[in-house]
């Protein structure tokens, strides 16, 4: 246990990746200026011997071209004119020494007069033979980068040799001068890249927001981790409409096969009227929408990064088996509000038949209570015997009574015969219910008598379904738009909103049926008729 007495010891705050990256680069940049530099200060040196022996040689070379020198070295005393002459060179052109002997070493010049009359002491072999050559060697005034030649007279023969070089130590005297010129240098790109150092590194502390490697190695993990594991889809979009991020699910909702990070939206095929949200990038709430075969439930949320625009933020949640199962509880709902219309316009014929069995008219009572029992059963005998889904006969004899409960006549074919054809039960009330829906409302638009045809059959291997309302109709130009989300027919004013369910009924029949490998068509004009075509199913496909 801590004793009160102890101060509490405060965690280390972790080193910011910025701070990090700024003593690295600092660390680089020092090592590389200090390596230049001493590549810089051998390279010099390199030079100024090399600029040694090209000057030293060239010097041999004139002096063993000079007539002057070539007729004194054959004369009796050599040395009275070509010591003067020699050291007058050599001061002028800053050489250390400029000897020159005869082939046997006999010094006729140094700048060392006593030196006169020995032996020079180097390599002449080369001389000897007629050859220019330079070499490193260690004479009477310490190391020395020197060139040797011969000297010829007319006859070619070798008359005497000539020697100039500079010591080690006046090439270093030289060197050490442009010493401080290299290190300038050197401590100039040293700051500049350090302040270039610290300015990327306040940049990246800006946009690290100070943290640590270690810290964002573990976002990332939870980022990542998060990504894939919320069973929401989620969709980050620019500010440029290009996609940053998207995980699993949102790609499973959209039906994106390829990786769509970095692409425009407008190239992820998805639906027009979501492409357009999503380049609008405002704020949106539960927009109902309609893409890859899906209702899909859309937020959108701007996005912003110190102050300015970055983007969106998109949620997707999958409402495609709601939305199906909606329907099938309304069509249910319907088929209850129609038997409960059937109930209290039975209850009313009960009182009438016992009202006339009362007054004494037992016969009209019978053939009043039998006359509307009979035209219900008809109907209900003709759609259980010409359909065998039960699902499809319940929403038809459902459909029916709303129909006439709203003062429309739905007809049912006469040669409507409908096996079983393995299409899911909910696929066919969700194209079959919002198809009569539409052609209810359509009629109920139009002049009496209000009527909605209904034909079903099976072709070959394929269900055909055909609807017909006695309504206004559908023009050229609304055939094309009639399949789109939010769109209608009804006023300006009751146009839907487009996070609204209105409009959305023929988007869920297009939806379903190409989900189901159909096609579905549209003809215009008074009275609209709408055509579905649905390939059957075998047993085995239908099997789970």
């Amino acid at each position: 246990m801590r004793s009160p007495d102890l101060p509490l010891r405060r965690r280390p705050r972790p080193t910011s990746l910025a701070r990090q990256l700024l003593l690295l680069q600092g660390l680089v940049v020092a090592v590389i200026v200090l390596t230049a530099t001493a590549a810089a200060y051998v390279n010099a040196q390199r030079t100024a011997q090399h600029d040694a022996e090209v000057q030293a040689t060239a010097i041999v070379a004139a002096l063993a071209h000079s007539p002057l020198v070539v007729d004194e070295v054959s004369g009796p005393r050599p040395t009275d004119v070509l010591q003067p002459y020699v050291e007058a060179v050599r001061r002028d052109t800053g050489m250390s020494f400029i000897t020159v002997f005869a082939p046997d070493r006999t010094r006729y010049t140094h700048p060392d007069p006593s030196e006169i009359g020995r032996s020079f002491i180097g390599t002449i072999e080369p001389a000897l033979a007629g050859r220019t050559f330079t070499e490193t060697y260690t004479g009477t005034l310490g190391p020395s980068v020197r060139a040797t030649g011969p000297i010829l007279d007319q006859d070619g023969d070798v008359v005497a040799l000539v020697s100039a070089g500079i010591t080690l130590d006046a090439i270093g005297a030289d060197l050490a001068r442009s010493l401080p010129g290299i290190l300038v240098a050197g401590l100039v790109t040293l700051a500049v890249g350090s302040a270039g150092s610290w300015l990327i590194s306040r940049r990246l502390r800006r946009q690290t927001r100070g943290l640590g490697a270690p810290v964002l190695a573990r976002m990332l993990d939870y980022y990542q981790a998060v990504l894939h594991a919320v069973r929401e889809g989620l969709l980050v979009v620019d500010g440029n409409r290009r996609v940053q991020l998207v995980n699993d699910e949102a790609r499973r909702l959209l039906s994106l096969d390829a990786d769509p990070n970095g692409r425009h939206v407008s190239e992820l095929r998805l639906s027009e009227d979501l492409t357009e949200m999503l380049c609008g990038q405002q704020q949106t709430v539960d927009e109902v929408h309609v893409s890859g075969g899906r209702v899909l439930v859309v937020n959108q949320v701007p996005a912003r990064a110190s102050g300015s625009s970055a983007g969106v933020v998109v949620t997707l949640r999958d409402h495609t088996e709601l939305q199906a199962l909606t329907g099938e509880l309304d069509s249910v709902r319907a088929f209850a509000e129609s038997l409960r219309a059937q109930a209290h316009e039975a209850g009313n014929r009960l009182h009438t038949t016992v009202s006339l069995i009362e007054l004494g008219r037992e016969q009209d009572a019978v053939e009043f209570a039998t006359a509307e029992l009979a035209s219900a059963q008809r109907l209900t005998d003709r759609v259980v015997d010409a359909v065998e889904e039960p699902v499809l006969a319940a929403l038809l004899l459902g459909k029916s009574a709303t129909a006439h409960e709203r003062g429309v006549r739905l007809e049912i074919d006469p040669g409507t015969a409908v096996a079983a054809t393995g299409i899911p039960s909910g696929e066919l009330v969700t194209i079959v219910g919002n198809l009569l829906d539409n052609a209810i409302d359509a009629a109920l638009a139009g002049a009496p008598p209000r009527e909605v045809q209904f034909a079903a059959w099976v072709d070959r291997d394929r269900l055909e379904i055909r609807v017909e309302d006695s309504g206004p109709g559908l023009t050229e130009q609304q055939v094309p738009r009639v399949f789109e989300r939010g769109w209608t027919t009804k006023d300006a004013d009751d146009q839907p909103s487009a996070g609204s369910g209105r409009g959305l009924g023929l988007a869920l029949v297009a939806q379903a049926v190409r989900r189901n490998g159909g096609s579905v068509t549209v003809r215009p004009g008074p009275g609209a008729q709408f055509a579905v075509s649905l390939p059957v199913r075998t047993a085995v496909e239908s099997a789970p």
